[in-house]
């Protein structure tokens, strides 16, 4: 499932899903400017946790994210 921006921009995909979390696979090219703004911190994981404050609304084009969080 795609993860999209506030613009409706891709930046990313569901990698899996764990004890009701979903972990992301951002797309590499984003900058740590805009993980931040989306509410992804600085990790070096490969996939980063989906917090319910992060999700604006999910539906069959995918996951909308809140920004500037």
């Amino acid at each position: 499932m795609d993860v999209l921006d506030n613009n409706g921009d891709e930046v990313g995909t569901v990698a899996t899903v764990d004890d009701d979390t979903a972990y992301v696979d951002l797309d590499p090219s984003l900058g740590d400017e805009v993980k931040s703004s989306l509410g992804f911190g600085d990790t070096d994981d490969d996939t980063y946790a989906l917090r319910d404050e992060m999700v604006d609304t999910v539906d069959d084009d995918g996951v909308h994210l809140h920004g500037d969080h």
